[in-house]
């Protein structure tokens, strides 16, 4: 019996396959090493803000801010195995997905996307992945950026959430969204971080609207949601 579970996406006109798999014995050995050795040691204090909003159960959508390596490390130390009993699969632009890093981040639940052209294959996977109720982890601005400020958010991950929701009316999902607040651009051995995470959105209360009009009203409230975060930022 295989020790790890794996989705997939096909599309049968392109035969395009999306593929994201969580292997266990490999989650068995880096999320302790990085719960309680790397980030620990690295950084001198990790706050997280907003526990309240931890989703435990069912579909949800992590829309962290990006904006060092250690966000997908950090996002999963606040609310990944050791905190709710389950792993996220999240969504990484093509160009991490090379080399050691690509290897793990495979075999850790990751995904590409091409964030200038998404293909349908990455869009069917990550609504497939929602009607299983799993956690899945979007960067809304779609790159890494270090200057401190909100980016364009791209519309992609509401267009997903309500595509999602209307297919399956009776998904329980929810957008989480979540600052990551650095002490520096570059983090410093022994610098702090602030992870906040904010009200989540309730996909289904957008249904009231026609599809376009509810995707775009999400989408300015996770936009607001993720200003209003930055706003109270620790470290400017």
């Amino acid at each position: 019996m295989s020790d790890s579970s794996s989705t997939n996406s096909k599309s049968n006109d392109s035969k395009l396959e999306v593929r994201s798999d969580i292997s266990g014995w490999l989650t068995k050995i880096m999320y302790p090493l990085g719960q309680y050795l790397v980030l620990p040691s690295f950084f001198r204090e990790i706050e997280i803000i907003g526990k309240e909003y931890i989703p435990h159960t069912g579909a949800v959508i992590l829309a962290p801010t990006h904006r060092t390596r250690w966000d997908a490390l950090l996002t999963a130390y606040a609310v990944g195995p050791y905190v709710t009993g389950r792993s996220s699969r999240f969504m990484v632009s093509v160009n991490e997905m090379k080399g050691l890093q690509g290897w793990f981040v495979r075999r850790l639940g990751g995904f590409a996307i091409d964030t200038l052209k998404p293909t349908p294959a990455v869009i069917r996977h990550s609504i497939e992945l929602l009607h299983q109720g799993e956690m899945l982890t979007i960067f809304p601005e779609g790159n890494m950026f270090r200057d401190g400020v909100l980016h364009p958010v791209k519309e992609g991950l509401t267009r997903i959430a309500t595509q999602a929701v209307s297919l399956k009316p009776d998904l329980d999902l929810k957008i989480i969204p979540i600052n990551l607040d650095y002490e520096h651009p570059y983090p410093r051995f022994r610098d702090r971080v602030n992870v906040k995470l904010g009200k989540p959105l309730q996909v289904n209360d957008y249904q009231q609207f026609s599809s376009k009009t509810g995707a775009r009203k999400l989408h300015q409230d996770l936009v607001q949601s993720l200003e209003d975060l930055m706003a109270s930022s620790k470290y400017k």
